[in-house]
């Protein structure tokens, strides 16, 4: 077990040697050790002693909290993190010249290539969607060549990416029941399962990767794609692109498996928005462990290779993200 899940009203936190004790109001109810963890996500209003903090920050475990029914990120707290004053002043001086077209152009390829491949792999499960599917592949494919043929400004970069997302949502959508009410992607609050799904899903991956960009050593906030804006994580946002399309496989399959349905998700219960009820809380969390241990390695690497890329003054070529 890498990650821990905690979501359960009125529990206390305590720190027990190299492990940590629930209690609730009917006593001690469980203890876990520290020793195998490296996150640790806590849901809603759960005491936690400040010793209990210490412990996991002094064993590098990094906690990530979220709100209670809508899973909003609220937090995140790390223990000592790399120290690398050098990779960050090359990485400022990078985000000022050549590379940092470079690292966009390719950001938007691998995200549109990603995209492209799952819809082939959609269309051979749905060949009823055929006609929709092909002409988005087709869409992204062409968007892909210009892309690799020509030099261009941010952007016209940022207008392609734009476009090739207008046809990839157009087929994505389309793969849902209806049922589900998906039309289009919307936040803040996400308004049907899938938007759900997907909102929660990438803002988990999204703090996974700043975790990792953080223990190497770089600063999350100076992006390649994603420019400087006053508390965003740029750089996070620019490494979760290429991903995208692996989240929306994995939301596409929990529906399409009937692992997750409508009756899973609460919608315009005291506030606007749809989001998971408790119980299916519970079922999402390990198939989401399933799907990240699979993954993490990739974003470590992510982030060791772009670190390394600044470091020696190499072009960036970031590893798939099949």
């Amino acid at each position: 077990m890498s990650t821990l899940y905690i979501d359960r009203k009125e529990l206390h936190l305590k720190p027990d040697g190299k492990a940590l004790a629930f209690y609730s109001k009917q006593g001690r109810e469980g203890v876990v050790p520290v020793n195998p963890l490296k996150r640790v996500v806590i849901v809603g209003n759960i005491l936690i002693e400040t010793s209990a903090l210490n412990m996991l920050a002094r064993e590098g475990i990094s906690v990530l909290f979220l709100s209670g029914k809508r899973l909003r990120f609220c937090g995140m707290l790390h223990g000592r993190l790399h120290n690398n004053g050098l990779l960050r002043i090359k990485q400022y001086e990078k985000s000022l010249s050549d590379f940092n077209m470079k690292a966009a152009t390719d950001i938007v390829r691998r995200k549109m290539e990603g995209q492209k491949e799952f819809l082939m792999h959609v269309r051979e499960k749905r060949p009823d969607l055929r006609y929709p599917l092909t002409r988005a592949i087709c869409t992204l494919q062409g968007i892909v060549i210009e892309i690799e043929k020509q030099n261009m400004e941010m952007e016209t970069l940022r207008g392609m990416e734009g476009g090739g997302s207008a046809g990839y949502f157009s087929a994505f959508t389309g793969i849902f029941p209806e049922s589900l009410g998906f039309k289009k992607r919307n936040r803040r609050p996400p308004l049907d399962p899938v938007n759900a799904m997907l909102s929660l899903c990438y803002t988990m991956m999204h703090f996974e990767l700043v975790r990792e960009i953080e223990v190497i050593g770089l600063d999350p906030v100076i992006g390649f794609y994603h420019q400087f804006d006053y508390g965003r994580e740029s750089l996070a946002c620019d490494l979760v692109e290429s991903y995208r399309p692996q989240v929306d496989r994995f939301v596409w399959e929990l529906f399409r498996e009937r692992t997750l349905t409508k009756r899973d998700f609460a919608m315009n219960d005291e506030r606007p928005g749809c989001y998971l009820k408790k119980a299916s809380r519970k079922k999402f969390y390990p198939l989401y462990e399933q799907w990240a241990q699979e993954m993490r390695p990739l974003w470590v690497e992510e982030a060791r290779g772009i670190a390394r890329r600044i470091m020696d003054g190499q072009d960036p070529v970031y590893k798939s993200g099949k």
